[in-house]
């Protein structure tokens, strides 16, 4: 018997259910509920999981739902077969591509891999009002991420040739081990659309290079809002091509660069930038854990003092070392305190916040672990054995054994 819905005229929802669904006749007291449902326009399946037939249930509901706008299918295949997971993607997929009202796709948290991308192509590469697309944690790699860049070009081109405009707004795109081998094709996707407001790509393993390609293609997206590249690798070379593209964008508003190894030069070029006024409405920046340096942190509160009057979220944790970095800080809540907002700066980690009584603490502890460690370095001989002896204790036995040998001898 079918467990109590979340629904209105308008949604129908078993997110979190913890359903396990594997056939027609297991799905079809749910469908029941949909069917009544005329004018549904979202339906969320996320949070449990779902076989080959009831996907292919699921997909011939759905084509009935002309006013469907919005479909979530995050988390449906676990504990399912991956050679199950092609053919339950490409009965969805096939069937909301009939749907001349859908705006947003979520498959997230599935585990595709790179095999499975290609039943999503013709849905992502012909979806006439697809707007948000949502592939957070599907492990698709570079060749998978290569392929579903592909076919957001060809839905940039498919637009161009029938005159009007890809309306792509929303691409989520993270923990997917993208690496740089996907990034040159983004990057000609990205070029080609034009009108991505809000792009998130963290944790993929990207590299200078393909941030540096990413970035390039990103700056014909001159309404883009939100850019999130955390936890990929830009050193100075991407942060210099980031830098380069900050002007491309003026209606920014978040930046997540945290862990993204920008270091001094790299963050100081980004946020000289900045201090041009590039992005007057940026509300949120995150830069923790990047190796910036004192001079690197004056010239983001010289940005801040100047252009940043929006800035309510800045997160600095991870970049205090020895070089009066951690009193550049406070320039930082001072030039922060010039729009009234102190409040915006993260509060250092405790770790970053130790006092000098700690440090001499800390300092008198080292000779003491050092002995510790190399006691523990020692050779430990087994029970009942003698241990080698090191060190002084080997003199001491060389000398003993010296005299012995004379008595001996005597």
């Amino acid at each position: 018997m079918a467990t109590a819905t979340e629904q209105t005229d308008k949604l129908y929802s078993l997110v979190g259910k913890q359903l396990k669904l594997d056939d027609a006749d297991a799905v079809r007291p749910y469908l029941d509920q949909l069917a009544k449902l005329e004018n549904v326009e979202e339906v969320r399946f996320g949070g449990n999981t779902l076989g080959v037939e009831a996907c292919e249930a699921i997909a011939k509901e759905l084509e009935s739902k002309r006013n469907l706008r919005i479909a979530d299918f995050s988390d449906i295949f676990t504990g399912r077969l991956i050679t199950e997971i092609p053919q339950s993607l490409r009965a969805l997929c096939t069937s909301l591509l009939t749907l001349p009202n859908l705006v947003s796709l979520d498959l997230s948290d599935n585990a595709f891999g790179g095999r499975s991308a290609e039943p999503m192509l013709e849905f992502i590469g012909n979806a006439p009002a697809l707007e948000v697309l949502k592939l957070n944690n599907n492990g698709m790699g570079p060749q998978g991420g290569a392929m579903i860049a592909g076919a957001l070009l060809e839905n940039a081109k498919k637009a161009e040739r029938e005159g009007r405009q890809s309306r792509l707004r929303v691409l989520v795109c993270g923990r997917n081990r993208l690496e740089n081998g996907s990034s040159e094709a983004f990057a000609d996707a990205f070029s080609a659309l034009g009108t991505l407001e809000e792009v998130r790509m963290p944790q993929n393993g990207i590299r200078m290079e393909g941030i540096e390609a990413i970035v390039g293609g990103l700056r014909k997206n001159t309404g883009l809002q939100w850019l999130d590249l955390q936890d990929n690798t830009a050193t100075e070379k991407g942060s210099r091509a980031i830098a380069k593209s900050l002007p491309s964008w003026p209606k920014l508003r978040i930046l997540n660069l945290s862990d993204c190894l920008l270091r001094p030069r790299g963050g100081f070029s980004i946020f000289k930038t900045l201090s041009t006024g590039s992005n007057p409405v940026l509300t949120s920046l995150k830069l923790q854990s990047n190796e910036l340096d004192a001079r690197a942190v004056t010239e983001l509160a010289r940005a801040i003092t100047e252009h940043g009057e929006h800035l309510t979220d800045l997160e600095l944790n991870g970049n205090y070392g020895d070089d009066g970095t951690e009193e550049q800080y406070e320039k930082v809540r001072e030039a922060l305190g010039k729009w009234d907002h102190e409040d915006a700066l993260d509060e250092l980690d405790e770790l970053e916040e130790m006092d000098e009584e700690e440090e001499e603490g800390s300092e008198a502890s080292e000779e003491e672990a050092s002995e510790a460690e190399e006691e523990e370095a020692a050779p430990k001989a087994p029970e009942g054995v003698a241990p080698v002896p090191t060190g002084q204790d080997k003199q001491d036995t060389d000398e003993l054994a010296g005299l012995l040998e004379k008595v001996h001898v005597a």
